[in-house]
């Protein structure tokens, strides 16, 4: 008869998806740091992974001794058995409110950057559109979003200017960026108010599409797959989309660390472009994710 530690150690197994063995080895180490978000230790020994787990979960002292008794293990299956917010009908995230906020920042810096830069429509460069607001790319969104996004919060004139550059993107939206439209002023509330009521939860439901299984990630990782889909497009078709494609089975087995690989290798795109932000940008999120953990209040989730 198996013993009541072997029971614990198998049911962790089980909701780890690896061979239930009932003994905590290297296997099942290497795949609880993955889901929990932990950085492997240089020593690879199962010694050293199961001190190293321990240390991640609070453990200090003597008390990291690489013994999985009840102590260690009650950690284990509380911190796996953390339960996110539930997501109601309509959403589709549960991403962490740091995540929301490290796109904003990505997109305008600071609240007193965005009235000096981005009040006024830009161009950001490569393959964008004229963007406005917190990241607003008009290159990609059809006549309807834009009509609903922003046609209540524009003024006629402002409204009608800027749906003739929406579909232009790269070197034509540079071009359509006329010196009229850069005078064109979007403040800062109604930037907000479109991220948050509209671009959030739109794009949030295409991370969904694109990425089954997204909702079962840690809401940091979540978070940083919303980023890049914000700023790259939810489209997987073609070479410069190699990257995104990958990620779609790694998220199905949650994979954090092949994920965060794949955010990286997203760079050759853009090295050597003169997009210094963009490259550091991919290196943010790849950090969200390969770092992400269900160990966070539920006061920092942000159902999306």
């Amino acid at each position: 008869m198996p013993t009541q530690i072997e029971i614990r150690i198998r049911n962790i197994q089980k909701t780890l998806k690896v061979p239930q063995t009932g003994v905590f080895d290297l296997t099942t180490c290497l795949r609880f740091q993955a889901v929990s978000g932990y950085k492997a230790p240089i020593a690879n020994t199962l010694d050293a992974h199961k001190r190293h787990i321990q240390k991640n979960l609070g453990f200090v002292g003597r008390a990291i001794d690489g013994i999985y008794g009840g102590n260690t293990l009650t950690r284990i299956e509380d911190l796996l058995n953390k339960q996110l917010p539930s997501i109601p009908s309509g959403s589709s995230l549960v991403a962490s409110r740091a995540s929301l906020e490290f796109i904003v920042s990505e997109e305008i810096s600071s609240e007193a950057n965005y009235t000096k830069r981005y009040q006024f429509p830009t161009w950001p460069g490569g393959d964008s559109g004229v963007t406005i607001g917190i990241g607003y790319d008009l290159g990609y969104v059809s006549t309807k979003q834009f009509e609903s996004d922003w046609k209540s919060i524009l003024s006629a004139s402002d409204y009608k200017r800027l749906v003739i550059t929406l579909g232009k993107k790269g070197m034509v939206a540079r071009d359509a960026l006329t010196q009229s439209l850069k005078r064109i002023v979007v403040p800062l509330q109604a930037a907000k108010q479109v991220f948050y009521l509209s671009s959030m939860p739109k794009y949030a439901k295409d991370v969904k599409r694109i990425y089954p299984g997204v909702d079962k990630l840690p809401p940091d990782a979540q978070g940083a797959l919303l980023s890049l889909v914000y700023n790259r497009g939810a489209g997987l078709a073609g070479d410069r989309k190699a990257e995104m494609r990958n990620i779609v089975s790694h998220v199905a087995s949650g994979n954090l660390s092949r994920i965060a690989t794949e955010i990286r290798n997203m760079k050759r795109l853009w090295i050597g472009q003169g997009l210094p932000g963009l490259l550091k940008r991919r290196d943010k999120e790849a950090d969200l994710v390969l770092h992400a953990t269900f160990n966070i209040s539920s006061t920092e989730c942000v159902v999306v």
